[in-house]
């Protein structure tokens, strides 16, 4: 079966094809009471729509986005909230040159091998528009999460060989200012003029770049997430490498950590003048165990460069014959600053579904939300 469901106690279920008649998605285990509009969810749309800058495709959509269901008078009913986009600006005929053979970097071949039938104007179901639902059911998610304290940021860390000179950037940095100030959505000026000169190159070579984005979960408390399967970091990576064009997800020091000593990447603990417990870094990224530790969680996501590049390629026909293929059409040399508001969607997703999963993790707490008191059976040991 085709599965295009996300989540445990709040799902996203995303639908639509890039040339379809509209994408969207059907949300549901969304709490009723939670402010929203279609303008909460269009500021998201609009950071990943088509056409904003050189660096991106020249289709030109609108992505406005209609709430169908789920929202009355202003908020959420806790009913399924089922959102549309409509396709304005399709171009099926710039895909005919592919109807019957495999781009190279895509999914065409893999897609066909599993159906035996695919959808080949824009890739289908699996271009990168599809990420629409993603970024509609995240925008409702992120705005849980301001409930909460909860804040989630993304930027681009770097593209090609060209990176960011400074550390994770959490919400509300003075830096993020610069990143949302230039189309490559780099939170350094310097780096960002970097990178755009190393993509015209590339542009110039019928080439395409690839890069990393960076994010930043603030605000969580500690105590999120399972110890076995159901691990915080597990969920959120295999919520990130969904992404097309993800190649690799690392979460605090990530890979360096391999290189690293005990003494070095071990995260100290302090007691705060609050009592609460601090630690004195962050190596891990604010995950242990799989379970959150109440400090930032940062994860970074490795994209390839776009696929679809006008330079001609080797590729076969599905009659078996080699040939040589050229892309047409409109296409991101690449995809990395529309990708930072996707990979914010999906953190905030993941933290959203599993902080309602969590909350049935204590009998304390359950107790709590009833008004249960002094019930039999409910001699727990308090922290």
């Amino acid at each position: 079966m085709n599965k295009s469901t996300f989540g445990r106690h709040f799902t996203v279920t995303t639908w639509g094809e890039s040339h379809g008649k509209a994408l969207g998605a059907v949300v549901d285990g969304c709490p009723a009471g939670l402010s929203l509009s279609e303008e909460d969810i269009q500021k998201q749309l609009d950071r990943r729509k088509p056409g904003q800058s050189r660096y991106t495709t020249a289709r030109k959509e609108g992505d406005q986005v209609e709430i169908l269901s789920g929202v009355f008078e202003g908020r959420t009913t806790g009913t399924p909230i089922s959102l549309m986009v409509r396709n304005m600006d399709q171009r099926s005929g710039d895909y005919g040159n592919i109807a019957y053979s495999y781009r190279p970097g895509h999914a065409d071949f893999t897609f066909d091998s599993k159906y035996g039938f695919r959808d080949y104007r824009g890739g289908g179901r699996s271009s990168a528009r599809e990420t629409i639902g993603r970024v509609a059911a995240g925008a409702i998610a992120e705005k849980f999460l301001k409930a909460l304290n909860i804040s989630v940021c993304a930027y681009t860390r770097s593209i090609g060989p060209v990176e960011i000179s400074s550390g994770p950037l959490a919400p509300g940095a003075e830096a993020l200012k610069t990143a949302e100030e230039n189309p490559l959505y780099m939170p350094d000026p310097e780096a960002a003029e970097r990178a755009a000169r190393y993509l015209e190159e590339r542009m110039a070579d019928q080439d395409s770049a690839g890069g990393v984005v960076e994010c930043v979960v603030s605000g969580l408390p500690a105590g999120l997430g399972e110890p076995v399967f159901e691990k915080l970091d597990a969920n959120l990576a295999r919520a990130i490498l969904s992404i097309g064009a993800v190649k690799g997800v690392e979460i605090g020091d990530g890979f360096a950590a391999a290189r690293s000593r005990g003494s070095e990447n071990n995260d100290g603990y302090r007691m705060a003048a609050d009592g609460s417990v601090v630690k004195t870094a962050n190596h891990s990224g604010g995950v242990l165990g799989g379970i959150s530790d109440g400090s930032d969680l940062v994860f970074r996501a490795a994209f390839k460069p776009t696929p679809s590049i006008s330079r001609s390629q080797e590729t076969v026909s599905r009659a078996g014959e080699n040939i040589e293929l050229s892309i047409k059409g409109r296409h991101d040399p690449v995809v990395v600053p529309r990708a930072v508001v996707v990979v914010e969607a999906m953190a905030a997703l993941t933290v959203m579904d599993m902080l309602l999963v969590s909350m049935s993790s204590r009998l304390d707490m359950i107790q709590l939300f009833f008004q249960v008191e002094n019930a039999e059976g409910a001699d727990i040991e308090e922290n």
